[in-house]
């Protein structure tokens, strides 16, 4: 479950190493107390801040990506009963035609973005979960 403020690792090789969300763009809503908050689960689009950076990247600190989210430590619960977590938040930074940036994707993603319409980071995947 991705909210504003969460970190996040990259899961491409753009140079960008660590991201934080500033918004979350297409995804549910959870209730806590009197207030909504948006929150990401996988295969939802976020906007996100670079924290950390590689110095030969395109990305410098404080730049502004859109990002589609790969895995998350809440657990996902899928259509058979079985639930799918991981060890870690990562995103893929992404441009406006929903194409990831980077041309490699580093650790495994999961399944839920084949429904979503990213096939093209499924098959840039070593691994699918």
């Amino acid at each position: 479950m991705i909210t504003q403020y969460t970190r996040l690792d990259v899961a491409d090789n753009t140079g960008a190493k660590e991201l934080m969300c500033i918004q979350v763009m297409k995804g549910g809503a959870a209730a806590w107390g009197k207030r909504r908050l948006r929150v990401g689960h996988v295969g939802d689009i976020i906007m996100c801040s670079v924290k950390q950076c590689l110095p030969s990247s395109d990305y410098k600190k404080g730049e502004k990506v859109r990002c589609v989210v790969v895995r998350t430590k809440y657990p996902r619960r899928r259509r058979d009963g079985s639930y799918v977590r991981f060890d870690s938040n990562a995103a893929v930074i992404i441009d406006d035609d929903n194409n990831p940036k980077g041309t490699r994707v580093f650790g495994p993603v999961a399944r839920e973005l084949r429904e979503k319409n990213f096939t093209k980071i499924i098959s840039l995947a070593e691994e699918v979960w």
